[in-house]
């Protein structure tokens, strides 16, 4: 993506492009322990049909895609695309970050193979119109912060992009957790996966343990502050409660988030320059793990984040803030977020 001039990023570049141009994104809304079981979400309500011949699907845009027989060919952003390979089903192109990172996998890529898939491009703002048009896609799927707006689909080169197959795009932001991996059981379910296959059902059964875990750590380690950032040269960005999925749930299970204040009229960010990074206390930091974000390391080399009560105690751990919307996909982020939460020590 063209670099976005840090007095006034745009949301699109700040999401995409952590530290590159200044990004993060997660963040929670209020809960208790007595609030819903991971798994008691019954999703929004939109669904498939698959009849003789026929399938259909009605994403969160609330668009219904009609085919003739069900999707074959589809080209999906690499989150998205990692969650279907969780369920079984297998994409034929992606785009969006799958370059491995210091040796290991994307963490966006999950536990796909992206050797033998086609890339569109991987930076904001790079989708190879030729190439997506030679696969013969018959569909397009990516995720949506939020609706309407399909997530690395550029804007500039949307129509051209949309008119050559139908898309389906999933919400994943200003709502609870369950209700994008419901959402994304649901269409896998309807392109043929077996939900109740050992694979899934004990990926679920993880999940609920996790998140079981994640309660009791907040709960037996009360007062714990946890924030979560990106930065890049000119500002540090926190991430504001409600807007993620992620953070969403973390809070209704217990965990205490710093309510960052919105920046513009997106709301997915606190912009607070370095001089004030101190602005927020908090006793654990959860630092964006993507390919083009910053890395502790990085981090460090600003001195009033290197000073932070938590930096300096060790207490951060990475965000996996594009994380695959599935069971498999959170369930060792939770996991490593209460074992995290429950060795933390109030600092402040």
């Amino acid at each position: 993506m063209p670099p976005t001039s840090p007095k006034n990023p745009s949301r699109r570049s700040l999401l995409a492009a952590g530290g590159a141009a200044g990004a993060a994104m997660l963040l929670a809304a209020c809960g208790d322990d007595d609030g819903d079981q991971a798994g008691s979400t019954s999703g929004s309500g939109s669904g498939s049909e698959q009849g003789a011949g026929g399938w259909t699907f009605t994403d969160d845009r609330d668009e219904t895609v009609t085919l003739d027989a069900r999707p074959e060919t589809i080209v999906a952003f690499v989150t998205a695309a990692a969650a279907l390979h969780d369920y079984g089903i297998e994409v034929t192109g992606v785009f969006g970050p799958t370059s491995p990172v210091d040796g290991q996998p994307n963490p966006q890529a999950g536990e796909m193979d992206v050797s033998g898939l086609t890339s569109l491009g991987e930076a904001w703002g790079e989708f190879n119109i030729e190439e997506y048009a030679r696969l013969e896609p018959d569909l397009l799927v990516s995720t949506m912060f939020p609706a309407p707006d399909l997530w690395f689909v550029p804007p500039e080169s949307q129509e051209d992009i949309l008119a050559l197959a139908p898309s389906v795009g999933i919400n994943v932001a200003r709502a609870s957790l369950l209700e994008p991996i419901t959402r994304f059981a649901e269409f896998a379910e309807s392109l043929g996966a077996d939900l109740s296959a050992a694979s899934v059902t004990e990926a679920r059964t993880r999940f609920e343990t996790a998140a079981e875990s994640l309660r009791r750590a907040a709960r037996d380690n009360p007062g714990i502050k946890v924030m979560a950032v990106t930065g890049d040269n000119e500002n540090l960005y926190i991430g504001v409660p409600s807007s993620y999925a992620d953070l969403f749930y973390f809070a209704e299970l217990g965990v205490g988030i710093v309510e960052a204040e919105k920046s513009d009229e997106f709301g997915f960010w606190e912009f607070v320059s370095w001089e004030n990074a101190d602005k927020y206390h908090a006793d654990l930091i959860m630092i964006d793990n993507r390919t083009q974000a910053l890395t502790l390391e990085q981090l460090r080399e600003k001195p009033t984040f290197a000073r932070l009560p938590a930096v300096e105690a060790g207490q951060t751990v990475p965000w996996a803030m594009e994380e695959r919307h599935t069971y498999a996909g959170y369930a060792p982020v939770i996991e490593q977020l209460a074992e995290a939460v429950g060795n933390a020590t109030r600092l402040g």
